[in-house]
């Protein structure tokens, strides 16, 4: 009796192995073993860890791809008012301070030509009087008597000269039938002349008795104002006494010091502008009619004489003045603020430049400048910019040519300042 005895138990691998061998065209994939496994859960987790880290970055940055367009722009810089000016076309001049007191061109002293005492004055200080007007009167008692002396002496005269032209026509007569000798009728004669001579000298004496009756009435030699009353009523007055101070305000003479280096400069004609305290910023104008020849004694400095015409009395003698002469003056040209010019840069380094604001965008000008006027702070441009043009008034940093800008709204307005 046989026993049945189970098969023999092959492992897995055997089984598969076997099975390929028995049907190669159709193979079966195996089985990945456990730790084929775990490597394969590890890549697929890795992987899965980078996907999601690619995902947490690529959202992160998305926006900022932009960024750099962006910064390769260039940047629009807002201006304001004083940033720019409008240039503009006018006369451009050099200029020379100078300072000094107002002087009236005609003022007197009035003073009695005759003695006497003082009736009555007419005028008083800051009074305008006209040439010829009654500003005093002395007492003419004594000088109409002298007046009247003076005829009594002129009519005795006139008579003795009547009286020798008769016997000198007596004597005539007589030396015609020669009754005398010519002896006589020569001492005849001579008595005329001498009679003639008292008529003369009497009558010469009468006529300054007379002035001197004029004179007795005080009259201003000009028009003007009264600056100062020297006598009073009831004084007594000798010959030269001044009376009676008078200027005339509608001309005066600004005498200005200059130093003596800068004389070559002054020429009469030149026109000045000045202002005096008080007044503030009105503004007068004179023009040079005269030089000193000579300096002032320990200034170095010499006069200048300036006449001023003031018609409307404004101007008082004595007031200080400080103002400028015009010591060259050129045509109207475009003018720049001295601020705004610099010196170029690469092809330009050679040449003045200014930035000019053209189409909201900054662009380099050359540009050739001629008279310079330091103290105003501008200068002209003889070519490269027109009337009208807007530049900017100074160095801002970080403008440069090709930028952007923003002009204020009142742009139109603004305009370099003389």
């Amino acid at each position: 009796m046989r026993l049945a005895l189970p098969a023999p138990r092959r492992p897995e691998n055997a089984m598969k192995i076997e099975t390929l061998n028995l049907t190669p065209l159709q193979p079966t994939p195996p089985a990945p073993p456990r730790k084929r496994r775990r490597v394969v859960l590890g890549l697929a987790l890795a992987a899965m860890l980078a996907a999601a880290g690619y995902a947490v970055l690529h959202h992160d940055t998305a926006p900022a791809r932009p960024a750099p367009a962006k910064a390769e722009q260039a940047p629009v810089h807002e201006l304001s008012r004083r940033d720019i000016a409008v240039v503009e076309a006018r006369p451009l001049a050099l200029t020379l301070p100078l300072s000094g007191s107002l002087t009236p061109l005609a003022q007197a002293t009035v003073k009695s030509k005759v003695s006497g005492v003082v009736l009555a004055t007419t005028v008083q200080e800051g009074m305008n009087v006209a040439a010829g007007q009654v500003i005093a009167r002395l007492d003419d008692a004594e000088a109409r008597a002298r007046v009247a002396q003076q005829q009594a002496l002129l009519a005795d005269a006139a008579a003795r000269l009547a009286l020798a032209k008769k016997n000198q026509a007596n004597s005539a007569a007589l030396l015609q039938q020669k009754y005398i000798a010519q002896s006589a009728h020569d001492t005849t004669s001579n008595a005329v002349d001498l009679a003639q001579a008292a008529v003369d000298a009497a009558r010469a004496q009468l006529d300054l008795a007379r002035i001197a009756l004029l004179d007795t009435v005080i009259r201003a030699p000009l028009s003007g104002v009264v600056s100062k009353r020297h006598a009073q009523a009831g004084e007594k007055l000798s010959p030269d006494s001044p009376v009676f101070s008078i200027v005339d305000l509608k001309r005066l003479t600004l005498d200005a010091q200059v130093p003596a280096s800068d004389i070559p400069r002054i020429k009469v004609g030149q026109e000045v502008q000045f202002r005096v305290d008080g007044f503030g910023e009105r503004g007068f104008a004179g023009k040079v009619v005269r030089i000193n020849p000579s300096t002032e004694a320990g200034s170095r400095a010499m006069l200048v004489y300036i006449d001023v015409d003031n018609r409307d009395g404004l101007l008082r003698a004595g007031m200080f003045a400080k103002g400028a002469v015009t010591t060259e003056k050129s045509a109207a040209r475009p003018l720049l603020p001295l601020t705004a010019v610099r010196k170029g840069e690469g092809p330009l380094r050679e040449r003045d430049v200014v930035y000019r604001i053209d189409g909201g965008k900054v662009v380099a000008q050359p540009v050739t400048l001629g008279l310079r006027n330091p103290d105003e702070g501008l200068v002209e441009a003889l070519d490269g910019v027109d009337a009208g043009a807007t530049v900017l008034a100074l160095p801002l940093d970080g403008v440069k040519p090709g930028h952007r800008v923003k002009l204020p709204a009142d742009a139109g307005a603004t305009a370099t300042k003389g």
